[in-house]
């Protein structure tokens, strides 16, 4: 069974070169006495960090320098731009009103990558 993510969980992009940590938009939900997350917690730098370096060259920055290097691929500090919220969320636990965040769920950067969860902040509460 998923485990319910919260704030200080860690993640990974797949273009990222580096893990970040989420930070949950504050509620009155939480677990192990930390904020738990919905899938509307999607806002770059607010909840989702930047991953470090990125190497996607769908991303515009990494794109041109790439570019000016004359083809040789050129990581440039990761900028998220997250398009839609977390999928799929918990099907049956709500989070003010909107699907729990667990650690099974993905999002995707509008520059390629995708973001997953590799540890969920904690270890005591699943979620279904």
């Amino acid at each position: 069974m998923p485990m319910q993510v919260c704030t200080g969980a860690l993640m990974m992009c797949s273009f990222g070169v580096a893990p970040s940590t989420f930070s949950a938009t504050p509620k009155t939900v939480q677990t192990n006495m930390m904020d738990a997350g919905n899938i509307m917690d999607n806002v770059p730098f607010t909840n989702i960090p930047p991953f470090g370096m990125c190497t996607s060259m769908a991303n515009p920055a990494v794109a041109s320098a790439t570019a000016a290097a004359l083809g040789v691929l050129t990581p440039m500090p990761c900028t998220p731009v997250i398009p839609a919220p977390w999928t799929p969320g918990s099907s049956t636990v709500l989070v003010a009103n909107m699907p729990a965040l667990n650690n099974t769920c993905t999002l995707n950067c509008a520059w390629g990558g995708v973001i997953t969860i590799s540890y969920p902040g904690q270890t005591n509460h699943m979620i279904p």
